[in-house]
């Protein structure tokens, strides 16, 4: 294969890369020109769809499989962009806005024009304070150049982005949840069917896509799917942004072909691990996805490679670095509070399943833990997500995925913790061990409720 060239980060370097004016005169626009004027919306759905593009987002869903989906007696279509970008660690969709905006701008025309959408909401997280601005001034520069707003290069097709800013809420990276906060409600996700396509935002169909999915799109107009099928590996086609960060000397986003592997992406990309120290493990693609032992670096980061060693998926391929000072245990404490706190609460079992995780990691942290705990763990995160078919969306999985995979490789981390970090305090009570063997709890009842006549008479024997 001939040597990668970057397409997606191609101008992050130029100054002023932002600006219209640069982006037009490295090529800008011309693929949204030649999809506007020269094709018709099928034939730009089945060029995406021979490429095998999948979402960047996390699910790596066939992106024109999704756009075929929608009805073909429709009358509206709206687009609705995922920029909420809220998995720990991911921040290639906010290099994407702030260094390159039109190049994503220009894939959100062309996927509009093969969609029939006529109307796109940017839903980006509320942090991204910088990215909003430079949004915003791109899409007046590319609607004072006659690239949105109607009758575009003279095609007929009209088009306008509208940017939302969300409020926070993990929960709203998840396509439904995304549209019901767009429509000024609680960002619950919904429970489907009816899908998105077939009734999404404003009750209307709608196709959800990814940042950087979008920004792939102008690239396979100009140079067609052979070109992106030459990247990548077998069904992970294409050019990849992975970010890494964690115990790293330095931390970087960088576009390489997908299949790459963490190993080469920490010692070649971001210095090697920080302070002389080795790898202990390393998160793939967002805490959500599980992690690699040291023993598994070498892993592929594809859709499919990770599959193998357990993980969930590839996720955003945000590579988060632990070195071999880290604690697990506090490792899967912090990612339990995380899925405990941005759970929605709509589903019983993510609402308590969540919330039960993080109180027993909680208190093993502080020196209350059993062995038994980690066999009450694995088997709480086996018992929610959609999975196993016990909830409306992916948080639960991705909460559980952690759990699943810490304490099958890392158990052993686990039980010497619990061992030599006992806290006298947590002892069991006298009523909670005649409960544990099963015994009557009535000689303790005049203790439990203070009528002891002034003495403490002995407890009973378990």
């Amino acid at each position: 294969m001939a040597e990668f060239e970057p397409v997606l980060s191609r101008n992050w370097n130029v100054p002023d890369s932002r600006t219209l004016k640069v982006y037009e005169s490295r090529g800008g626009y011309q693929a949204a020109r030649k999809a506007l004027t020269t094709m018709d919306p099928d034939q730009v759905v089945s060029l995406v769809k021979d490429s095998e593009l999948r979402g960047r987002g996390g699910a790596g869903f066939p992106c024109g499989l999704k756009w075929s989906f929608l009805p073909k007696d429709r009358k509206e279509t709206l687009m609705c962009i995922n920029g909420d970008e809220s998995e720990p660690s991911t921040f290639n969709n906010r290099l994407l806005i702030e260094h390159d905006p039109h190049q994503f701008i220009e894939g959100i025309s062309i996927a509009c024009f093969a969609t029939k959408a006529t109307t796109a909401y940017l839903y980006l997280r509320f942090e991204y304070i910088n990215g909003y601005r430079i949004m915003e001034q791109a899409i007046a520069e590319a609607r004072a150049a006659g690239h949105l707003g109607k009758n575009i290069y003279g095609s007929g097709f009209d088009l306008d982005i509208w940017v939302h800013r969300g409020a926070g809420a993990y929960i709203c990276g998840e396509e439904t949840g995304l549209i019901e906060s767009l429509e000024g409600k609680r960002g619950w996700p919904r429970i489907k069917p009816p899908f998105p396509a077939i009734e999404g935002a404003f009750r209307k169909p709608t196709v959800v896509n990814n940042i950087e999915t979008l920004c792939c799109v102008p690239h396979i107009i100009e140079r067609g799917a052979d070109w992106f099928k030459s990247i990548g590996t077998p069904k992970s086609y294409g050019p990849k942004l992975y970010c890494v960060s964690g115990h790293v000397n330095k931390q970087v986003c960088v576009e390489l072909p997908l299949g790459v592997t963490c190993r080469e992406l920490i010692d070649k990309h971001a210095g090697g691990v920080w302070k002389g120290r080795k790898a202990k493990a390393a998160v793939p693609g967002g805490i959500s996805m599980g992690l690699l032992s040291a023993e598994e670096l070498d892993t592929p980061l594809d859709f499919e490679g990770l599959r193998k060693p357990g993980c969930l998926g590839l996720g955003t391929a945000a590579v988060t670095v632990m070195d071999d000072h880290t604690s697990m245990v506090d490792y899967l404490y912090n990612c339990a509070r995380f899925f405990a706190h941005e759970s929605c609460g709509q589903c019983t079992p993510c609402r308590e399943g969540t919330a039960w995780m993080y109180k027993t990691l909680k208190r093993i942290k502080a020196g209350g833990g059993r062995s038994e705990d980690l066999d009450i763990l694995v088997n709480m995160a086996n018992n929610l997500g959609i999975i196993p078919g016990t909830t409306i969306c992916g948080l639960a999985d991705g909460a559980a995925w952690p759990v699943k995979n810490v304490l099958a490789k890392f158990r052993g981390e686990f039980e010497d913790y619990i061992k030599t970090h006992q806290n006298p305090k947590y002892a069991a009570t006298p009523l909670q061990e005649r409960i544990a063997h099963g015994l009557s709890v009535e000689p303790l009842l005049p203790i439990l409720n203070g009528s002891t006549n002034g003495s403490m008479r002995s407890l009973p024997s378990v």
